[in-house]
């Protein structure tokens, strides 16, 4: 494994982690609900293993946020046409998870204002994702 993918695994973990404790779920809570082993959420948290796609959409479900919020952005995601850019400069693989997580860490913020913030940026981007998507088409 590279250290982009090992840094992106850490991110998605540390989300997922985020993203539990600000739900006031634990680790066993989560994994019951999401229908895994606590085990293996331990290892994806600690970014020992990756999700497949279903695994983190019912992550997701269960912390009752977009799966979006959880994915790590690729340099796909943008499909780099340079006449389709809503925003002046490229953004970075994994910007998106970084700012979440930014967001999550905000002590000054409420746990409402943190889950505020947060699904509002998220359909910010998917809008934009959605946009591009279409004139790419």
């Amino acid at each position: 494994m590279d250290r982009g993918e090992e840094s992106s695994e850490n991110l998605l973990g540390e989300l997922i982690r985020r993203q539990r404790e600000l739900a006031e779920l634990s680790m066993r809570q989560v994994a019951a609900m999401a229908g895994i082993s606590n085990p293996y959420l331990s290892q994806i948290e600690h970014g020992l293993r990756a999700p497949s796609a279903d695994v983190l959409e019912t992550i997701a479900a269960t912390l009752g946020v977009p799966a979006e919020m959880l994915r790590p952005r690729t340099n796909d995601d943008d499909h780099g046409s340079d006449d389709n850019h809503d925003h002046e400069e490229d953004h970075e693989p994994g910007e998106h998870a970084s700012l979440i997580a930014a967001i999550s860490a905000d002590s000054g913020l409420t746990v409402r204002q943190r889950r505020a913030l947060t699904e509002i940026y998220t359909a910010m981007t998917e809008a934009t994702a959605a946009r591009r998507s279409r004139r790419s088409s």
